[in-house]
């Protein structure tokens, strides 16, 4: 197909989970939108009932089961899948695919290639190992326009309605305009940044920190000891970020402090959600088999702890967190060794 010029008439979402239907919705306030599902009874349903999630759907979104079709038709393409099937959909996504298009990713998480992450406890992740969404884009496809949708997007209150901010990290000032012109509206600011591996690092790291604030909240703790848990957690991302070669400033803003105040706080994140659950007595299996969708800061948590040891970084709140979620440490002990680790230094990354 012959290069054509960028149009917003038209501008696909990849992913019908909550994320991407809430991202459809904002995008109908100024664009036509094509949402693809894999699944065609699905698709059926939100194109004859206009509804998903309990959610009324705008009239300007149709649905799709055909990935050639939203590459088609469809100059920006919004993909949000879950981070263990983001390879996948853009391998099949790839063929259809062209130098025109600009991919703006809404995935908050990592991806690993070379190793059997069934046996992941048994082996060590290195940095080659450990992907972004957006390394995932260029290495499975011709695109070259690539940015990522970071920030504090709980999707239960943007389809709710109410107001809320997002950062695209792109390198290109060309994504960033186009993604704010498409998005922004009075109920949703976009603000820009150029450090995309910072936005996208600080998005998937973040889930991991919101499950400990979330066994925090389970057992009733207040909000004393949940500010420092956020805060050291904070610290460690900064570690990690600045580890596979971002600055600490991209932790700082929106993307960053914003989305992990968002998401280590509200009984409508996942991450702290199954963080409460597991405190109360629930185990990993029985919470990962009954949530409608996977938190992802369960295996982001594994991956943090790979990437301590990879750096060789002192990431003590990671590494308590792995041992209460993969290794059954008693949440007492762990809550102890919180209030009891000789902290010296409040911040040192600055």
């Amino acid at each position: 197909m012959a290069s054509k010029e960028l149009s917003h008439e038209i501008v696909g979402v990849i992913g019908a989970g909550s994320f991407g239907t809430a991202i459809s919705n904002l995008l109908s306030y100024n664009v036509d939108v094509l949402l693809y599902s894999r699944q065609p009874e699905l698709v059926q349903k939100i194109n004859t009932e206009h509804k998903h999630f309990d959610l009324k759907l705008s009239n300007r979104i149709r649905a799709t089961d055909d990935l050639e079709e939203v590459a088609n038709n469809c100059t920006l393409i919004f993909p949000i899948v879950p981070s263990t099937s983001f390879r996948a959909m853009i391998k099949k996504l790839s063929p259809f695919l062209r130098p025109y298009h600009i991919l703006i990713h809404g995935t908050k998480g990592l991806d690993i290639t070379g190793v059997d992450e069934t046996h992941m406890d048994n082996i060590t992740l290195k940095r080659n190992n450990i992907h972004t969404m957006s390394e995932v884009i260029i290495e499975e496809s011709v695109v070259v326009r690539v940015g990522c949708l970071s920030g504090p997007n709980l999707s239960t209150e943007i389809m709710a309605g109410q107001p809320t901010a997002t950062v695209i990290g792109s390198k290109f000032n060309e994504v960033i305009k186009v993604g704010r012109r498409v998005l922004d509206s009075k109920m949703f600011h976009v603000f820009g940044t150029h450090e995309m591996l910072g936005a996208e690092l600080a998005g998937a790291l973040k889930n991991a920190i919101a499950i400990g604030s979330g066994i925090l909240g389970g057992l009733g703790m207040g909000k004393n000891i949940q500010a420092m848990l956020i805060t050291r957690g904070l610290i460690e991302m900064v570690y990690i970020g600045r580890a596979m070669g971002t600055e600490s400033k991209a932790f700082i803003g929106t993307a960053g402090i914003g989305d992990l105040v968002a998401t280590a706080t509200s009984e409508n994140s996942r991450n702290y959600t199954f963080g409460q659950r597991l405190a109360r007595g629930e185990s990993l299996e029985t919470i990962s088999k009954t949530m409608p969708e996977l938190a992802e800061g369960v295996r982001t948590l594994k991956i943090m702890k790979h990437l301590s040891q990879y750096y060789k970084l002192h990431t003590p709140i990671t590494n308590m967190l792995y041992s209460v979620v993969f290794e059954g440490f008693e949440i007492e002990r762990a809550l102890h060794y919180l209030m009891s680790y000789p902290y010296s230094v409040d911040v040192d990354f600055l």
